[in-house]
């Protein structure tokens, strides 16, 4: 669990952040290393640290104004109310999932924004109990939160840690918080992804060398060449590497 403590002007001050849980999506760990850079303060439940069991009782949990979830998400179109954000296991009798069940009964009254940057998060089902559609984002409105960033498909971790990063960023700069100032954060994003240039892209991959090398010093040789390989391919896909809907159009606000 790692603790850090920032003075820049924001709009959230303190956030919780869930990173990597599973250990096999290195970009979100310079996703929530850069996206934190936003906040007065923050808290990551990294990697294996960030259980199931110590995310329930996490006494700054219901303090935290942004929660953000770097992870893998499930969507269960036949049982909505086991969608489920994962975590990682440890030795209690946690099951490493955090369903919408659960989401349902947490107390997030101090919170004003929940991000799942995670495939499949803003999916919805029926409620077999309400005839009512349900799904992750309703669980964590219904729990307290205002607004919440959810995906519709399976998301790519590369593009989407840009993404989110660029989303705090815009958070930061807007002087205050009012109706609709998430989703435009959000939509600035996505059209500065989608126009992004090779060039810029280029500066931006300088920008974050030395993070980005040490997240492939951190992987296996196997998986490292896995990562670079996909990173050359942004590479060749010029003029505009991210102009594909498929990279930056996958998440949406809901809520204020």
């Amino acid at each position: 669990m790692c603790y850090e403590r920032r003075t820049p002007p924001n709009l959230y001050g303190f956030a919780v952040a869930i990173q990597n849980p599973t250990d096999n999506l290195p970009y979100t760990d310079l996703e929530v290393e850069m996206s934190r850079t936003f906040f007065s303060s923050t808290q990551v439940l990294a990697k294996e640290e960030a259980t199931e069991s110590a995310l329930k009782l996490n006494q700054e949990l219901p303090l935290a104004h942004c929660i953000h979830f770097s992870c893998h998400g499930k969507f269960n179109l036949h049982s909505p109310l086991e969608s489920s954000l994962i975590l990682a296991k440890d030795e209690q009798p946690e099951d490493g999932r955090l369903t919408l069940a659960e989401i349902f009964g947490l107390t997030l009254n101090q919170c004003r924004l929940v991000t799942l940057s995670a495939c499949e998060t803003g999916l919805t089902g029926l409620n077999d109990i309400s005839d009512e559609y349900i799904s992750l984002p309703s669980g964590f409105l219904y729990a307290g939160s205002p607004s919440v960033v959810s995906s519709l498909w399976k998301v790519q971790d590369f593009s989407t840690a840009f993404l989110m990063i660029k989303f705090y960023e815009n958070l930061s700069k807007l002087p205050k918080l009012e109706e609709g100032t998430i989703a435009i954060a959000l939509n600035q994003a996505q059209k500065w992804l989608r126009t992004l240039t090779s060039n810029e892209f280029e500066k931006l991959l300088d920008k974050y060398h030395s993070q980005i090398e040490q997240i492939f010093a951190q992987l296996p040789k196997s998986k490292s060449r896995i990562f670079k390989a996909s990173l050359k391919q942004a590479r060749k896909r010029q003029p505009y590497p991210f102009a594909n809907p498929y990279y930056w159009a996958a998440f949406t606000a809901i809520g204020i």
